[in-house]
């Protein structure tokens, strides 16, 4: 029966075959082409170039920009980004040191001068004449040394007294002196009382002038003075000076009739200092106080007369 079945199976092959479909069939298959194009494989493909963008140039005073921070190798499968390092701590300026305070003098240590000076000048001791105030009608010894210096031919005026509660200066009865005699005048015009007025006129007219007229040869035209009445205590302090009572005067040159000048100094020349050291000398007695070149700082450029009233009429001439 097997062989039976094959049978029939190839007779039925071969009758397929011969029918007239197979033929045409067969003829109308589609042709290949003899060739293909093959791909290119990992062809990289150029991106076209980006549009150019222009960035602004960064201010002067700006500061660049930080950089972002980098990835370094992955780990795990997750990339890593370092981590910026701190700025370092700008250094802070050194707390500025307390002001020291001055030490204070120790004990037993030598006094400032300066700082003496000052006390002594805060501190005055009182002088009785200081209260001295002018009274309702002026006295009678005022008025007779009025009469006396123009009995001398001196030419003054009359001022109002003069009275500083605060500093403790006072002239009652004040004159400002325009001559000094007849013949001799004074400049600027010295404002005093009345007693120092009159011993500096007879001192001028017994004095001064034949001194000059026996060292030069000619007259006293005029004495330039440095200082008169001033309220102020002494330049060493403790005291009134005599100037605060009009009762001293400076005198600083002396004019002959000729035109020369001579100036009280440290180092005049000979003739002028033979005449100077003569009417220094000769004023210690007619005043009680004569001071001038040597004997400080304060007095070497004029020459220094007061009235100062001393214990049993002494006199300090230096």
């Amino acid at each position: 029966m097997a062989a039976f079945g094959f049978f029939r199976l190839g007779r039925l092959l071969l009758a397929v075959a011969a029918t007239p479909l197979a033929g045409p069939v067969l003829a109308k298959a589609p042709e290949l082409p003899q060739t293909a194009p093959v791909p290119q494989l990992n062809q990289q493909v150029t991106p076209p170039p980006p549009t150019e963008i222009p960035v602004p140039e960064p201010r002067p005073e700006d500061a660049p920009a930080a950089e972002p921070p980098q990835a370094t190798q992955p780990q795990n499968g997750q990339p890593r980004t370092e981590q910026p390092e701190p700025p370092p701590i700008a250094p802070q300026p050194p707390e500025k040191p307390a002001r020291a305070e001055p030490p204070a003098s120790p004990p037993g240590a030598p006094p400032n001068p300066a700082e003496a000076d000052k006390k002594a000048e805060q501190k005055i001791l009182p002088d009785p004449r200081s209260a001295a105030i002018a009274g309702k009608e002026m006295p009678g010894e005022e008025l007779a040394c009025r009469r006396r210096l123009k009995s001398m031919g001196v030419d003054f005026e009359e001022r109002k007294p003069e009275h500083d509660t605060a500093v403790g200066c006072s002239i009652p009865y004040p004159i400002v002196l325009k001559t000094l005699g007849k013949s001799i005048a004074v400049g600027p015009e010295p404002e005093l009382n009345c007693q120092m007025a009159e011993a500096a006129a007879r001192f001028a007219a017994s004095v001064i002038q034949p001194a000059a007229k026996a060292e030069f040869g000619t007259d006293i035209k005029s004495i330039g003075q440095a200082s008169a009445f001033v309220c102020r205590p002494r330049h060493a302090g403790g005291k009134l000076s005599e100037h605060a009572f009009g009762n001293a005067l400076d005198i600083a040159s002396f004019t002959l009739s000729d035109g020369k000048e001579i100036d009280v100094g440290p180092a005049p020349p000979q003739k002028d200092a033979k005449f100077l050291d003569t009417v220094r000398k000769a004023a210690c007695g007619p005043f009680k106080t004569v001071l001038g070149p040597g004997s400080d700082a304060d007095h070497s450029l004029h020459l220094h007369f007061d009235l100062e009233p001393r214990r049993n009429g002494g006199t300090f001439c230096k």
